[in-house]
């Protein structure tokens, strides 16, 4: 499987972004040395493009895939590709608060604690649908990583189309996020103007 090795900060910075979207709250006191050049369009395009592939860990080939699905719904191809993205389990898992960072929401999802509608899902991709009920199995509800991330996550705004329950470990998708709901700093259109060339 590909890894993207690439520290956390440093990718922060090359693509201007605050870590915070990735749930780190730290902070790089270094600065972006680049003389002042204008930025082609292309590479305008192509930031935003890394950005939420960046943000999502998506690699390239299924970020096209989400395209090219974003596609064939009906509405914008752009509120589509986020909605899909957001809709990820790994992404809803992070959004819960039952994960410090997407990165761990992934993990948490490949070592099999998650359960949606009480089947194990152990794919971070899986698409939600409205109404699914997120949890903890049962027998990882005790352990202390839990207790620790709960309390690192417990004051963080949960977005108002997931319902969370963090006492119990569970969350409900009340129903899928629109482009407003979603605080991510991404211009999808610069995508859809990069994939439709």
């Amino acid at each position: 499987m590909a890894v993207n090795r690439v520290p956390v900060l440093k990718r922060c910075r090359s693509l201007g972004m605050d870590p915070v979207y990735l749930g780190i709250d730290k902070k790089s006191n270094r600065q972006l040395k680049r003389s002042n050049r204008k930025m082609s369009e292309y590479g305008l395009q192509l930031r935003e493009k890394q950005k939420a592939k960046f943000i999502y860990g998506v690699l390239e080939k299924p970020f096209r895939n989400y395209f090219e699905k974003a596609q064939r719904m009906s509405g914008m191809t752009g509120e589509n590709l986020m909605r899909l993205l957001e809709s990820r389990l790994d992404n809803v898992v992070f959004r819960l608060g039952l994960a410090r960072t997407r990165r761990e929401a992934r993990q948490i999802v490949d070592h099999k604690h998650i359960l949606v509608n009480g089947k194990q899902i152990n794919i971070p991709s899986y698409l939600i649908k409205a109404g699914d009920v997120i949890e903890i199995k049962e027998k990882h509800k005790s352990s202390p990583r839990y207790k620790e991330i709960v309390e690192v996550t417990g004051g963080r705004l949960v977005p108002e189309w997931l319902e969370a329950d963090l006492e119990n470990l569970k969350g409900t998708v009340k129903e899928l996020p629109r482009r407003e709901v979603i605080d991510v700093p991404v211009d999808e259109m610069l995508i859809v103007e990069l994939y439709s060339k």
